[in-house]
Formats: C-alpha cells, sequence, structure tokens
C-alpha cells in the first residue's frame, strides 16, 4: 500500500510539474504572441511612413523635372514659333520639285529668277 502511496504522491508531483510547465509555455506563447503582433505594427507603420517619403520624393523629383524641362526648352517666342512656320510652309511648297530632282527624274529645280540671284550673288562673293 505504501508503494502505491508513494506512487500516486510522485505521479501527482510529475502533474505539478507538468502543468506549471505548460502554464509557463502558454505565457511564453502569449508573449511571443504579443511581440509579434507588436513588431507587426510596427513593421505596417515604418511601412506607411516609407511610401509617403516615397511618395513625397517622387513629387520632389517631378518638379525639379518640370523645372529643368522649362530650363533645356524655355518656351519659345511668338517671332520665332512664326519664323518657324513659315519656314516649314516654304519646305513643304518645294517639296515637290525637290522632291523630282533628288529621285533622279528633274533637273535642279531653280526657276531662272532665283538662279539670277544666286549668281550675281556668287559673283559678289567671288570679288
Amino acid at each position: 500500500m505504501t508503494s502505491l502511496f508513494v506512487q500516486e504522491i510522485r505521479l501527482s508531483k510529475r502533474h505539478e510539474e507538468i502543468v506549471s510547465q505548460r502554464l509557463m509555455l502558454l505565457q511564453q506563447m502569449k508573449n511571443k504572441l504579443g511581440d509579434q503582433n507588436t513588431e507587426k505594427a510596427s513593421q505596417l507603420q515604418a511601412a506607411e511612413t516609407a511610401f509617403k517619403r516615397n511618395l513625397s520624393l517622387l513629387k520632389d523629383i517631378e518638379a525639379a523635372e518640370k523645372s529643368l524641362e522649362t530650363r533645356i526648352h524655355p518656351i519659345p517666342q511668338p517671332e520665332v514659333v512664326s519664323l518657324e512656320t513659315r519656314y516649314w510652309a516654304s519646305v513643304e511648297e518645294h517639296i515637290p520639285k525637290w522632291e523630282q530632282f533628288l529621285l533622279g527624274r528633274a533637273p535642279y529645280p531653280i526657276d531662272a529668277e532665283n538662279q539670277n540671284e544666286a549668281e550675281k550673288s556668287i559673283q559678289n562673293e567671288a570679288q
């Protein structure tokens, strides 16, 4: 009988140890879960902060790009725009004459009046 009583006491102590260890493990799990949630919240906050910072940097870069663009390619003056428009209109007007010459189907496209002026300017340059 004593041996059964001793065994029961030993099993009871072992049971208390196991229950105590279980409580300790449950507390550790609870702490770890709390730490993970805290870390996750911290990471989420860091991600939001990084997103806002990146958005701000992107806006700054776009503003700098726009500023540099206006410095590199300033808006042309109206006189320049007008001159450019007239130039391209003249080019389009003379394309048919030059096209045939460039394709080898027609002579050099200078009419007699322009040819005389060209010859005079060449002669003036030679003198």
